[in-house]
């Protein structure tokens, strides 16, 4: 390691700060969202729109996502989902799963790197039960009646239920006693007996803060490097990452003491946050080429040393799923090149037999260039399998429209209500089949409607 008394040059300093804020961004994030979310007095809804609850616990929507919530981007609108964030070596976490039958769910479990731990849902033939997530550091005595027990390798940790539930009100109505037994709470609460709360009732918690048009800006540059060793501190580094954590440490120990160079570290921090994570909010710097100008993703949820791909769907699309969980298709482009633009019509033609072979469900969502869902006045945002008023062709394949202006007549069924300006479509495919994962299978054209 450099001597501590060395007298580095800015621009030295400067190239190690914006490595750092590259690398730590997603570790920054998850700290400072559960840092908010956390603030919750009780489990309910922020804002009337997003789940928060105080830490040890989680809180369950009762339907689709609010298209005006922007603590996350890409939402999807084929799940009710829950959130809740962790201190698992304070105290561990038991979060309840009912039985639901055929229907697909899955909670994903993320720890501070956003990779996920532990396998709990349909894709795993998990069965109902207790299930006991517990931090690298925990040592305490497992109780009778838990039925799983997954390890988080960060302390913050947080779960993110996801239930399918079909766009009718009768599957609305279905839905309700399965999530108000998705309940967690500290062990210190566990009495062998499933909990429930009726989440379509739990009281809202005031958001004076919700509102603008991007997402809610959880890195903030001036403040990164104020925090980044308390990342340094909360995440052990992986196999082969010490002596990177020993440069970070370095570099925090030398700005320490020298105001100027603390100064050109915040002011790395800026320019790194446009210029390189900016541009992240482009599909194209999205995972890797699916053909047809899609882009897909890549290491989702298990990112290992893939530095690039963490940090870019921390920016664009937080909390994937696991490849296994799930495979996601993203393109701000139709088949020629061209940027979606809503004040033209596309059409997205699956052949016969070509939709995304899915286990679970597949679903396509049009988002606005902040990747958010566009407010029109049949509140649809996503059309796939949950939609059961969609029209075939004669031949049996299945053609979606997206555009500012409705194709018409039938077509209106399957057509996806676009903004004036520029837009993207997102595929999701839930539990793929083999030509999902191994990438046979390719999104569909998307044609240009003259």
């Amino acid at each position: 390691m450099p001597s501590a008394d060395v007298i580095p040059s800015e621009a030295y300093i400067r190239s190690v700060a914006r490595s750092a804020y590259v690398w730590g961004w997603p570790m920054m994030n998850m700290l400072n969202r559960r840092a908010r979310i956390t603030q919750a007095p009780h489990p309910g809804l922020l804002g009337g729109v997003l789940p928060a609850a105080p830490r040890g616990q989680i809180a369950m929507l009762h339907d689709y996502i609010a298209p005006n919530q922007r603590f996350i981007a890409c939402p999807n609108q084929d799940v009710v989902y829950g959130l809740g964030f962790f201190d698992l070596d304070t105290e561990p976490v038991v979060i309840q799963a009912p039985d639901f039958g055929d229907r697909f769910w899955v909670y994903a479990l993320y720890d501070q790197r956003t990779d996920q731990y532990g396998e709990l849902g349909k894709p795993y033939g998990s069965e109902p039960g207790f299930y006991l997530l517990v931090g690298p550091n925990w040592q305490g005595e497992i109780p009778d009646g838990i039925s799983g027990v997954m390890h988080s390798p960060t302390s913050l940790a947080n779960a993110i239920p996801r239930i399918f539930q079909n766009d009718t009100d009768e599957d609305r109505a279905a839905i309700q006693p399965l999530i108000n037994q998705v309940v967690a709470y500290p062990l210190s609460e566990f009495t062998g007996e499933m909990k429930s709360i009726d989440w379509a009732t739990a009281p809202d918690i005031e958001n004076p803060e919700q509102g603008g048009n991007a997402e809610t800006r959880w890195v903030v540059p001036d403040k990164f490097f104020d925090q980044f060793t308390e990342v340094l501190a909360m995440v052990p580094p992986l196999p082969g990452e010490e002596a990177m954590y020993a440069q970070f440490q370095w570099l925090m120990d030398v700005v320490a003491a020298d105001p100027a160079l603390k100064a050109a570290i915040v002011d790395e921090a800026g320019k790194a946050e446009a210029e390189i994570i900016t541009p992240f909010l482009q599909w194209k710097h999205n995972g890797k080429p699916a053909g047809k100008g899609w882009n897909r993703s890549v290491n989702n949820a298990q990112w290992g040393v893939d530095y690039y791909d963490r940090t870019g769907t921390a920016r664009s699309n937080m909390f994937d799923n696991r490849p296994n969980e799930t495979q996601y298709f993203y393109t701000d482009n139709d088949a020629a090149g061209g940027v979606l633009d809503g004040s033209k019509a596309y059409a997205i033609t699956f052949a016969a037999g070509e939709e995304p072979p899915v286990n679970g469900f597949w679903s396509m969502t049009l988002y606005n260039k902040e990747h958010f869902f566009h407010p029109n006045e049949l509140n649809r945002y996503s059309l796939g399998t949950k939609n059961t008023t969609l029209t075939r062709n004669a031949d049996g394949s299945l053609t979606l429209y997206a555009g500012a202006t409705s194709p018409g007549g039938e077509k209106e069924a399957n057509w996806l209500p676009a903004p004036d300006g520029a837009f993207s479509l997102y595929i999701r495919a839930y539990w793929g089949k083999e030509a999902i994962l191994d990438g046979t299978w390719q999104p569909p054209t998307i044609e240009l409607v003259e």
